[in-house]
């Protein structure tokens, strides 16, 4: 005999105390670990590139580890290692308190030792299903970047590579080895 788990709602997730190293998926409570060294100090690095850009170029917002709200009935809600939204998406009231309620127009998923291809697919299939335009999955071990998008192509950037996503971040431009540096 099985017992019925009640699945909770984004906003019931929100208000609840406790780690926010968790995630909500189909209305069930995840746990994370926390990530190592090497992927704290490469999500600063990505983080910090791209708030440069979009600050010289005025054009939205960049963050960290902030729940989006990606389903709803049951809700998802993830958390990127680091994330983009264009300007013009961003509320009139501005960065919400609580969990954005659009998908990010560009999300980086910064790849630890212990996560599986499983789990990697899965977000990005998540977060291209509602709306992300790139996804970026970044793989510290083997200085490569791999850009997902909702076309359901993948394009890997090698090292040597210059990072760009025009259609999500016009005029951003980056190699590859920078992101690692």
């Amino acid at each position: 005999m099985s017992v019925a788990t009640r699945l909770l709602t984004a906003d019931e997730f929100f208000a609840m105390p406790g780690s926010r190293h968790q995630e909500l998926v189909r209305g069930e409570v995840v746990e994370r670990r926390l990530s190592g060294g090497v992927h704290g100090v490469v999500t600063a690095r990505i983080g910090l590139i791209l708030d440069h850009w979009a600050e010289r170029a005025l054009c939205g917002a960049v963050g960290v580890k902030s729940g989006f709200i990606l389903a709803r009935d049951p809700d998802t809600v993830r958390g990127p290692d680091v994330y983009y939204v264009r300007a013009e998406r961003v509320a009139e009231d501005g960065v919400p308190e609580g969990f954005w309620r659009i998908a990010p127009d560009v999300v980086v998923e910064v790849v630890s030792p212990d996560d599986t291809a499983k789990e990697v697919r899965t977000k990005v299939r998540e977060y291209l299903a509602a709306g992300t335009g790139a996804v970026w999955v970044v793989y510290p071990s083997t200085q490569e970047v791999i850009v997902h998008t909702p076309d359901g192509l993948a394009r890997t950037f090698g090292a040597e590579a210059t990072l760009e996503t025009p259609d999500v971040l016009p005029g951003f431009s980056c190699p590859v080895k920078e992101l690692f540096a």
